[in-house]
């Protein structure tokens, strides 16, 4: 029974790109015992990055130096332009953990991530995090609990990273901060056991401030901003243009969160309503959390000869928890 015995030794980690969420990996292995930090992968200079730990730091350049030393590199890009490129290098090389949120293209980055992995003997565990990840595991619950069901999902309000990262790749803006805003009369709608169709639009409002370079065409950046497939074209989205300093004084913190609700019948009137709440104060730490957590699975399913692409619908729960399986049975169960 997996969790019976404790691991022979630590398993091996990297973190590869050191933004927020590589940040929030490095301060949250401290409280997974069974892991260690064992390298920090970057694209910058490493004599350039200042961390928190004492392992090397490694430019991504000589990954391949460090093959057969790490169980696990948690891949820490942007889905829009890192890991569609990072991530079948690494995975060819190393078993990999990433947070990949582009919901639109996810069939198509699995597969890319199954062939790397398959060709180098590892797993590509992708799509972890809260959404998607412990949303898409509440939507598969419910759906298969109440298979009539309806589900809606609901996110913010709160800091969206991938979608910030995706409005500083555009000319001219040196900082952005995305909040994703439910539309509260929708929210109500679905918890008072009404199953509208709504429209994305009818569902959340995106409002964005963003801080340009100087001389930067703001009018082009908002119509980029608002015109961007797969993040903000379907939504009503505001722009704001602010400065640096008050980017640091009023949105320097990450918060987020959001709820799925799911609305069925077990016969004819009898409504049941499931809804899975999060309430985070920082959106980065708390999903460097379901990484690691995700990451420790990862090697199990490794070690007792999994391959490939997988996501949270291949994980027995169990494989998530350092607890022992007595444990689990005695005070989880």
């Amino acid at each position: 029974m997996v969790g019976t015995k404790t691991t022979e030794r630590k398993i091996r980690v990297a973190i590869v790109g050191y933004g927020n969420l590589g940040k929030g990996i490095e301060s949250q292995l401290s409280k997974n015992p069974d892991m260690e930090l064992v390298c920090i992968f970057t694209r910058r200079d490493p004599s350039t990055l200042e961390t928190k730990s004492s392992v090397p730091i490694v430019n991504t350049l000589d990954v391949y130096d460090w093959k057969n030393k790490i169980d696990i590199a948690f891949l820490c890009g942007g889905s829009k332009e890192d890991l569609p490129i990072q991530g079948p290098d690494f995975a060819s090389l190393f078993n990999t953990v990433c947070s990949f949120d582009t919901h639109a293209k996810a069939l198509q980055y699995a597969e890319s991530m199954n062939k790397a992995a398959i060709f180098g003997d590892t797993i590509a565990m992708t799509s972890i995090g809260w959404d998607p990840g412990l949303f898409s595991h509440m939507r598969l619950l419910i759906k298969s609990v109440l298979p009539n069901s309806k589900v809606y999902t609901f996110w913010g309000k709160g800091v969206s990273q991938g979608h910030s990262d995706a409005i500083r790749q555009i000319k001219g803006v040196k900082d952005a901060r995305q909040y994703t805003i439910p539309v509260e009369q929708a929210v109500q709608r679905v918890r008072n056991g009404e199953t509208p169709e709504f429209t994305t639009r009818e569902k959340h409002t995106r409002l964005c401030y963003v801080v340009t370079e100087e001389g930067a065409n703001r009018s082009e950046i908002e119509k980029q901003i608002k015109t961007m497939p797969d993040y903000f074209a379907d939504y009503n989205t505001t722009v704001i243009f602010i400065s640096a300093e008050e980017m640091l004084k009023n949105h320097s913190k990450l918060p987020h969160g959001g709820k799925v609700i799911g609305v069925g019948e077990t016969s004819d009137g009898v409504k049941q309503v499931i809804e899975f709440s999060l309430n985070l104060d920082s959106n980065p730490e708390f999903t460097s959390s379901v990484l690691i957590a995700y990451g420790r699975a990862t090697y199990r399913m490794w070690k007792d000869g999994e391959r490939g692409y997988k996501n949270f619908s291949d994980v027995p729960p169990k494989y998530l928890s350092s607890m022992n399986y007595h444990d689990i049975i005695k005070q989880i169960l």
